[in-house]
């Protein structure tokens, strides 16, 4: 993106395709392409598992905790689903592969699929209280491709393109549907509740480790013992326990089908299906307060405005290298600048954006120091390198032509917000007055500079300064103000080839067609593992046989919140000229290419 290459320049690039121009030096922000990318990406493999390795608590919290110890789905509940309704799940060996959540290889002996985490690994009791379950951050945020050989490599910060989060909801709303066979009021509870205990004895006789498989992490074993401590938990106030989890399930799917409603008319049987790999998270967030303000008469008319007043659907985005993003103080120590999180840099500081992530859910009490290890862990967590071939001289000739015109915009930290890219701006706007308002208030409510949490034996406390500057007094920068973040930030690239699909709405399958925008399809497969080398994304095409049973069809522009029209017009600032447009040069859109699977 900076000034136009001058025509003589083009020529000679083409010309000399096959005897690759010498790179100048890059800017310091412009990684520098390495001559052997199989060392290089070795080194950069060996790099990222060592640095999990000497961050192994954080990782552990990012991945298998939950979000809080005393609220969330109880989690016998959660693996007696398949025994009420096996219609509506999966397999056998995990039935959360009808969401798209995976077992990770890399630890089969874990009880529950990946992204699943249960209160028991965090409890400082052992039966101090029955396990809960949520999503963790590895939910989102651990994803999958399909290497050449067949084998997967898995992607710890990347984005899981395949879990449907909507379809959870969904599907659990349908189990107890089909468990109250039809009674209602008090009755309908008291039905699940026998059928839940029913399926729990059952089961549990079969085999005395269904739930947790004697599982054991470090410290703790998960073996018979345990779980029958928790069966005789569970069972003990069995029937309060089941009814509050019902009726929030329920009134979740009703907040959801009022979001439907209000911001995706004509569009709701797709909503509701869900899209694997992307979510209105503002929205499930706004869904929490509205259901609260529903239940009470004095309020109950502002329950409807408390929904964003536009559609926020996006893309799970990658989390890896957060110090690139990292904002920081101006001189007054009075506003953020430079960095930000979401799509628009809306919510500046770390934890606060995992904090606002874990909201999502609706958890009456967080686990803030989940918030915490996930600072940690995601500051300086690396992007997994690109695992497939790169040929060099076309990268090095690439490397020239993104200095010249995308690096300026996405240089770390980096905080402008661009509206001038013709790209959708609903998710834009999701956040009015009222948005911003609760979700500082609600932030601050859960992490205060005066909250203190436990962490190895040390009390801390993670809310008190940012950067080495008090917060207190200063709830207002836990949310940018709203009239700052009408746009979308310039990511760092870092490991972009597994962002894939791009623009924040993900309707642009590959590079390519983010660069060649005339060639871009109004439809194309998402959630595919198999990755497309020569265009950079994953497997796009419904023309091309994969051997693999796997992806849904995705129809872009069917509402104006999933255009994929924009980053697809030169764009000028001063006397630079940004090129966005590479239709007319596909050679250097392919070098571009080349040079990107190296970040």
């Amino acid at each position: 993106m900076k000034a136009t290459i001058a025509a003589l320049f083009a020529i000679t690039l083409v010309a000399c395709s096959s005897h690759p121009l010498e790179a100048p030096p890059p800017p310091a922000f412009v990684n520098a392409v390495p001559d052997n990318w199989l060392q290089a990406q070795t080194k950069k493999s060996q790099e990222k598992a060592d640095y999990i390795q000497s961050h192994q608590t954080a990782y552990d919290w990012f991945s298998n905790f939950a979000f809080s110890e005393v609220d969330g789905i109880p989690y016998i509940a959660l693996k007696l689903l398949p025994k009420l309704a096996p219609e509506l799940w999966g397999s056998e060996e995990n039935f959360l592969d009808a969401v798209g959540l995976f077992i990770d290889e890399r630890q089969k002996s874990y009880p529950v699929a990946r992204g699943i985490g249960f209160s028991g690994l965090s409890r400082a009791e052992t039966q101090g209280n029955i396990d809960y379950a949520s999503f963790t951050c590895g939910a989102c945020h651990i994803g999958r491709v399909r290497l050449e050989n067949g084998q997967i490599d898995y992607l710890d910060g990347g984005s899981n393109a395949t879990f449907n989060i909507v379809q959870f909801r969904v599907r659990l709303y349908q189990t107890l549907q089909k468990a109250y066979a039809g009674e209602t009021g008090d009755n309908k509870y008291q039905l699940l509740t026998q059928k839940l205990l029913n399926a729990l004895d059952t089961t549990h006789q079969q085999n005395p480790n269904y739930f947790y498989k004697n599982y054991q992490s470090v410290g703790r074993n998960f073996d018979t013992d345990y779980e029958a401590g928790q069966v005789s938990l569970f069972k003990k106030n069995a029937a309060q326990t089941i009814k509050k989890f019902a009726q929030r399930a329920e009134a979740e799917y009703d907040g959801f089908g009022a979001l439907v409603a209000k911001n995706y008319a004509g569009f709701e049987s797709a909503m509701v299906a869900g899209f694997p790999g992307m979510a209105d998270a503002t929205g499930l967030s706004a869904v929490n307060g509205y259901i609260g303000l529903r239940n009470i008469p004095i309020l109950k008319w502002f329950a409807g405005i408390s929904l964003p007043p536009e559609p926020g659907i996006t893309d799970f985005m990658s989390v890896w290298e957060q110090d690139k993003r990292r904002a920081s103080w101006d001189e007054s120590h009075k506003r953020l600048i430079n960095g930000g999180g979401q799509w628009n840099g809306n919510v500046p500081m770390p934890i606060y954006r995992n904090l606002i992530a874990m909201l999502t859910l609706g958890l009456e009490k967080t686990d803030v120091r989940n918030a915490v290890f996930t600072e940690e862990l995601l500051d300086g967590l690396p992007a997994t390198p690109y695992p497939f071939a790169v040929d060099i001289n076309l990268a090095k000739q690439g490397q020239a032509l993104f200095a010249e015109h995308c690096a300026d915009c996405h240089q770390p930290k980096n905080g402008k917000v661009y509206d001038n890219l013709g790209t959708s701006l609903k998710r834009a706007y999701v956040v009015g007055a009222l948005l911003n308002y609760a979700a500082r208030k609600t932030l601050y409510d859960n992490c205060s500079p005066d909250t203190t949490v436990n962490l190895d034996g040390k009390a801390i406390k993670p809310c008190a300064e940012f950067d080495g500057v008090s917060l207190t007094g200063k709830k207002d920068l836990l949310m940018s103000p709203k009239d700052e973040h009408h746009g979308y930030n310039a990511l760092p690239l870092s490991g972009i080839w597994a962002q894939a699909p791009y623009l924040h709405n993900g309707t642009v399958p590959t590079v390519y067609h983010l660069l060649v925008p005339d060639e871009r399809p109004a439809s194309f497969i998402k959630s595919r593992l198999d990755y497309d080398q020569k265009f950079l994304g994953f497997s796009w095409d419904p023309q091309q046989a994969t051997g693999q049973n796997e992806g849904y069809p995705f129809q872009a522009n069917a509402i104006p919140a999933l255009s994929n029209k924009g980053h697809d017009k030169d764009i000028v600032e001063g006397k630079k000229t940004y090129r966005l447009n590479w239709s007319g040069d596909k050679q250097g859109a392919l070098a571009i290419i080349e040079y990107m699977k190296t970040l």
